[in-house]
């Protein structure tokens, strides 16, 4: 029987995260405790991505494992942080041997969060350095923190009628095995609850304290637009702890992204960068389809999380906010 677990319950990975909340970025990193590495796939959908060490991921590189992956705010600046990752690393004798030394493996991908907070203040390698200290602590938690502290969502008609989102999670077991996903949610799109189809966050009207719909202000015209105000991007992350190989497990994250689009409209737009890595940390057996149906489902609900506890800061409204009752 299904049940639910808490994302800390599978072994073999360690998170943790560090954010600057006054600039309005973070970081969030998950580490292989398994010196060896871990298996490791990849699927992107959207169309502006920021990525470091991806093809490592492909079928036809050699590596077949790498040692952590990072999600961060700071669009492409932010790739810097995975230096502050390989330097943890390294330190610990961990990583690829090359004789002279070890070379940590690094992923990461990078939300666009610049517009929120103060743009000149990006993740850095002190930054990726700071939230593997947190994983030593196992201080990952949802809300408004690591790499979704500058999240937003609903950017179509521009920052001033979006919505502040963060990052989510969920994980469950079924027998032994164990399926769990963390999301970062910073899309152009609204966002829905997958089970009731109800509205969560998204674009504001003009008085900011209901809705309006992304998708029909999109049909609206057919005129193009060359610059849709803002860089996006939605980060997950599929961690398992059944038996799969890199090319299975960018299977099992391209199945993953069907939670993405249950919960996200539009989604993996041009002006989003939706990746999706998929980790395996385990040695059960366990069918491939399963693993990914359950990924969708985790990302879903990881999905609603990371709205639902969310804070409002930087002068944008979150969930809570629009549910809090005025005080009488």
């Amino acid at each position: 029987m299904k049940r639910e677990i808490g994302i800390r319950d599978i072994r073999g990975i360690r998170i943790g995260q560090t954010e600057n909340t006054e600039a309005g970025t973070g970081c969030t990193v998950f580490l292989a405790e398994n010196g060896e590495g871990m298996a490791a796939g990849l699927d992107v959908r959207g169309g502006g991505p920021a990525s470091r060490e991806s093809e490592l991921l492909s079928p036809l590189a050699a590596a077949k494992t790498v040692h952590a992956v990072l999600l961060s705010g700071g669009s492409a600046f932010g790739l810097d942080a995975a230096g502050g990752v390989m330097q943890y690393l390294e330190e610990r004798g961990i990583g690829f041997d090359v004789g002279v030394t070890k070379v940590p493996l690094v992923c990461q991908s990078s939300l666009f969060d610049l517009t929120v907070g103060d743009p000149g203040i990006r993740p850095d390698k002190a930054m990726g350095y700071a939230a593997c200290l947190g994983a030593e602590q196992e201080n990952y938690r949802d809300g408004s923190c690591g790499a979704g502290c500058g999240a937003t969502v609903g950017k179509f008609a521009g920052m001033e009628f979006c919505m502040k989102t963060g990052i989510g999670s969920c994980a469950v077991s079924l027998g032994e095995l164990q399926v769990g996903a963390v999301v970062a949610v910073n899309a152009l799109g609204d966002v829905y609850d997958w089970k009731t189809g109800e509205k969560i966050a998204g674009m504001l009207t003009e008085d900011r304290k209901t809705f309006r719909d992304s998708c029909e202000l999109m049909y609206a015209s057919t005129e193009v637009i060359e610059n849709k105000f803002t860089g996006n991007t939605t980060l997950g992350v599929v961690i398992t702890n059944a038996a799969f190989n890199k090319a299975e497990l960018g299977k099992i994250a391209g199945m993953a992204q069907d939670g993405l689009a249950r919960s996200v409209r539009p989604v993996h737009t041009t002006a989003d960068g939706d990746s999706i890595y998929a980790l395996s940390v385990g040695r059960i057996r366990a069918d491939q389809d399963l693993v990914g149906t359950l990924a969708a489902e985790a990302v879903s609900e990881a999905i609603t999380r990371a709205v639902k506890n969310a804070a409002g800061a930087y002068g944008f409204p979150s969930y809570s906010d629009l549910h809090t009752e005025p005080q009488q």
